[in-house]
């Protein structure tokens, strides 16, 4: 049976996901992100956390060569910036964006209900996109506010 790319995604957009943003730094120093929604955790010993990237994007080679990287959870507050982050230019995403660097020294989005800081474990292959594994060296959480959610392709917000 062939899959309808189209009913493919509409199937998967009926999973709601929190939104994320992977930040690492590119070879020449500039800092590199983007909004992603395919996040799971995937081991607690050691701890391990995923996210896919398409192999067209153009941080490809920044995230998958590097030492590490840096994903914040956003909150229902951020949703300019999982725009910015998906839709801008790459030079214009972080126009206002407070950010502070921790092990990698990939900027770590301020203002998310959660971060962590990962060395890059492994990368494997998924079809058009590649699995990218990270090793968390360091995370942060705060008790309080609201995930920034998306589901059938609209952002949505829910009690935190």
């Amino acid at each position: 049976m062939i899959i309808d790319p189209r009913a493919f995604r509409d199937a998967m957009g009926c999973f709601a996901t929190g939104i994320c943003v992977a930040t690492t730094v590119a070879p020449g120093g500039q800092p590199v992100g983007i909004t992603v929604n395919s996040f799971s955790s995937v081991s607690l010993d050691p701890p391990l956390v995923l996210f896919c990237l398409d192999r067209e994007a153009e941080s490809m080679s920044a995230f998958t060569s590097g030492p590490g990287f840096a994903l914040t959870i956003l909150s229902a507050e951020q949703q300019d910036v999982s725009i910015a982050f998906a839709f801008r230019p790459a030079e214009e995403r972080w126009a206002g964006v407070r950010t502070e660097k921790w092990e990698t020294g990939a900027p770590v989005i301020q203002g998310g209900l959660a971060a962590m800081d990962c060395a890059l474990h492994a990368v494997h292959d998924g079809g058009d996109h590649v699995i990218v594994v990270g090793r968390v060296l360091r995370l942060g959480s705060r008790p309080d506010g609201a995930p920034l959610v998306y589901l059938r392709g609209v952002y949505r917000a829910v009690e935190g």
